[in-house]
């Protein structure tokens, strides 16, 4: 079963792209509350972004090779658990995460730390879970035999 991107999914992908990029930049100069990690120190955060960049693009490609979507609203038709789904069920967020907190330390500030600890937060603790639901529901047994094998995060 093939995934199709619908006017809906379009318009997430742009409020992730706010949320991931536009958001902190913004809030980092806007509040320019307190620099914590100064440059060349906060080039480090380069790294942790192209980590976090990676960790996507290769879960993205696992989803592509089973031929199934990462969207649970009638996309996913397999329960993917090859690549770095081996390691965490969540590799998704995870990359997502390092990514932030990537672009915070590469801005230095307090408040572009925010933006990674709320995401968290909210992954954590009401998106994962819901999503979990549906795929109990989805996938069954073979995805509760699953969630014992492999932890949240990693």
């Amino acid at each position: 079963m093939k995934h199709n991107v619908g006017k809906g999914r379009k318009s997430g992908r742009i409020l992730e792209a706010v949320i991931l990029i536009a958001l902190p930049i913004l809030a980092h100069y806007l509040i320019p509350i307190m620099i914590v990690i100064p440059k060349p120190y906060s080039y480090v955060g380069l790294v942790l972004m192209i980590i976090g960049l990676a960790l996507n693009t290769w879960a993205a490609m696992e989803f592509r090779r089973e031929g199934t979507g990462f969207q649970l609203q009638g996309g996913m038709s397999t329960l993917v658990t090859t690549g770095p789904f081996r390691y965490g069920r969540n590799p998704m967020y995870l990359g997502m995460l390092l990514w932030l907190l990537g672009l915070a330390i590469l801005l230095g500030s307090i408040v572009a730390f925010i933006f990674p600890v709320v995401v968290f937060f909210l992954a954590n603790f009401w998106i994962i879970p819901m999503e979990e639901r549906r795929m109990v529901l989805t996938m069954g047994e073979a995805y509760l035999e699953y969630k014992k094998r492999v932890r949240r995060w990693f």
